[in-house]
């Protein structure tokens, strides 16, 4: 199977890419994860990375993200989430930056009309509407991870960054939430562990193993059997 990258090349001529990397070596605390790597995304791109714990999944997308901080949203593996704030509250510091310190303090005294009413209809579309002033910490896994998506969300940035965003719910809510990541941000780049969503929801299939890329293509070129395969060899 050929690793070329067909959509970055083909797009190259209409736009300038998001994320270049050029013959990188990537890595942390002296040990280099990723060799060697080159790619670029472009705008527009939905990417899925795959690959075993431990490829470089996680690495790659710190190295993305760092690119253009200011545009991505970001949502980690380990959802880092306040146990005794609400989920209001939580889903609301997806904006702390944006916000200067007073009014930031008042919504935590007393929430504001404004993010009141944002995060209320966020929390519908995320299916939390019940749970929007319960501490998380008595929240089920799969709605401490709706919190952690709402959280990133709720920042408004066009580029959406997520390692492994939707591992933690069952296969009718994650095609659900991958769908409405679609509609509010132009470019994502997802590390997923589900073939299935990689192919119903991305069109660009991005696979690691051994510190290196061994396939990129898009995700109309590939069937779920093939990407097994791949996936057992990684």
């Amino acid at each position: 199977m050929s690793t070329s990258c067909p959509i970055a090349s083909s797009a190259s001529s209409l736009s300038q890419p998001l994320f270049r990397l050029q013959q990188h070596n990537i890595g942390y605390g002296g040990k280099t994860v990723l060799h060697e790597l080159t790619l670029a995304i472009q705008p527009g791109e939905r990417v899925a990375l795959l690959g075993k714990s431990g490829s470089g999944k996680s690495t790659l997308l710190r190295q993305l993200r760092a690119q253009r901080a200011e545009q991505v949203a970001w949502c980690p593996q380990q959802p880092g989430l306040v146990p005794m704030l609400s989920a209001f509250h939580n889903i609301y510091m997806g904006r702390l930056s944006s916000e200067p310190f007073w009014y930031n303090l008042a919504n935590l005294v007393r929430p504001q009309a404004k993010p009141k009413a944002e995060i209320a209809e966020l929390a519908a579309s995320l299916g939390l509407s019940e749970q929007l002033w319960q501490p998380v910490e008595r929240l089920s896994g799969g709605q401490q991870s709706r919190v952690s998506l709402g959280r990133a969300l709720y920042q408004q940035r066009p580029i959406f960054m997520g390692d492994e965003p939707v591992s933690a719910l069952d296969e009718r809510q994650a095609d659900a939430l991958l769908q409405l990541l679609g509609a509010r941000h132009h470019t994502l780049v997802l590390a997923l562990h589900n073939l299935e969503q990689a192919l119903s929801h991305c069109t660009r299939i991005i696979g690691l193993a051994d510190g290196r890329v061994l396939l990129d293509a898009p995700a109309d070129s590939l069937t779920s059997a093939e990407l097994d395969t791949l996936y057992l060899n990684f």
